[in-house]
């Protein structure tokens, strides 16, 4: 007959269980990989006090559970001791060719976790309340509430990730941030057309800005993002179906180096129709440039917009001309523009006025490039009071004219004239 081992206090100890001679209870059990593992604890059950000078833990036999819980439903015992930022560091090796952009924003994460107490925390440990502090400390290093969503959305991923590997049950990070942080993000509203009249006659006859006019209007005609019109090259205007190729993107590093990316999407790469007012500017452009500058960049070469430096311009040359023109604008007109108004702004303006112009939402999605619908109609279409009733208005003159057309006969031929004066002025979708 065997001897039960016992603790100090004559307890019977459980197979796997032992005390060390400084009474802490050890417990010995063998992981999924097949290696010994061992845990440690001052007390044997909840009951038991913690010893003087000791840190309060759970006992021998809560942590026993929760092993035989994990083991029970196959959870990684190593994998759920590695730290945040080393998950973090794990998910972006699954994806290791990202644009350079992408880089940027992993790296600035990852750095900010290790700046955090949370970065150095097992998996394991991090609970909701953890997740939802170091949003709230984020908030109060002063980072932008936008930043932190996408931060908390590339952590949560990283998150699912540790479930689907079966180091750890719950999802620390689903929640709404929302519900915990503020989001003070001023929206993006688009131009009124009285602000883009007043703004492009300003740029027109002011002594400084005028020489960007066509750009700023090719910006506004076009909806392309900025580093998509930077990237354009004369290869790219079709003129004889009107068209406008769109499939590369001109960016700036921040070591000044010029690198060409593919467009932000997958929908990115798109033949968008020109308007009349941007063939004409298009075709201006090519016909007063003196000559092709030489200077290419990953293969392309013959970029329509330039600097005094013969360099082409690129996003933040284009956002300092806005800022200056906004500021300037502002000092001598009663009724401002937003401060922070930028040249994407005029994609914003672009995208709204065909909306509510009726314009289909997914021909609207392939001209703006959009990877998904839901952005084209609630991130840039913004409805208004006004564009409420003229939708109104529109759709009762379209069932004026049904009502002509169905009850038209030879006997009622003065409707005719009804309809030919009615038609020119209904916007039809």
């Amino acid at each position: 007959m065997s001897i039960k081992r016992r603790d100090n206090k004559n307890r019977i100890l459980n197979t796997g269980e032992s005390q060390r001679k400084d009474g802490r209870y050890v417990y010995k059990y063998t992981d999924s990989l097949g290696k010994p593992q061992f845990i440690y604890a001052w007390k044997l059950v909840p009951t038991d006090k913690t010893p003087r000078g000791k840190r309060n833990d759970l006992s021998l036999r809560e942590k026993e559970q929760e092993i035989q819980k994990d083991i029970y439903d196959g959870i990684d015992a190593i994998g759920k001791k590695m730290t945040v930022c080393q998950l973090y560091a794990k998910k972006n090796n699954q994806r290791p060719n990202v644009k350079d952009s992408t880089e940027i924003g992993r790296n600035r994460l990852m750095k900010s976790l290790e700046e955090d107490k949370l970065g150095a925390c097992s998996i394991e440990n991090v609970k909701m309340s953890d997740a939802k502090e170091w949003a709230i400390r984020m908030k109060q290093k002063g980072v932008a509430y936008q930043t932190i969503k996408n931060d908390k959305r590339s952590l949560k991923s990283a998150f699912i990730m540790a479930i689907q590997d079966d180091c750890i049950r719950k999802n620390p990070f689903d929640f709404k941030l929302n519900d915990v942080i503020e989001n003070d993000t001023e929206p993006k509203t688009p131009l009124t057309p009285e602000q883009e009249a007043s703004l492009y006659d300003f740029i027109k006859n002011d002594r400084t800005y005028y020489k960007y006019y066509d750009e700023i209007i090719l910006i506004r005609e076009t909806g392309l993002r900025v580093s998509e019109f930077c990237g354009l090259i004369d290869t790219d205007l079709d003129f004889e179906n009107r068209l406008v190729n769109v499939e590369r993107q001109l960016l700036r590093n921040t070591k000044r180096d010029y690198y060409i990316e593919e467009p932000k999407t997958d929908n990115g790469i798109r033949k968008v129709p020109m308007s009349d007012k941007a063939y004409e500017i298009f075709k201006r452009i090519l016909n007063n440039r003196k000559n092709t500058n030489n200077i290419i960049i990953d293969g392309y070469s013959s970029f329509l917009f330039f600097k005094s430096n013969g360099y082409p311009k690129v996003r933040d040359d284009y956002d300092s001309i806005f800022k200056g023109i906004v500021k300037k604008y502002n000092k001598c007109h009663e009724k401002k523009l937003p401060n922070k108004m930028t040249p994407h702004t005029l994609r914003h303006t672009f995208c709204t006025n065909w909306a509510n112009d009726g314009m289909n939402p997914h021909t609207l999605q392939y001209i703006m490039g959009h990877k998904n619908i839901e952005m084209t109609l609630s991130y840039y279409t913004h409805p208004t009071c006004m564009s409420a009733q003229a939708e109104m208005e529109r759709i009762v003159k379209q069932k004026e004219i049904y009502y002509y057309f169905t009850t038209f006969e030879n006997e009622n031929i003065r409707n005719y004239k009804s309809i030919c004066e009615l038609l020119p002025k209904i916007k039809m979708s």
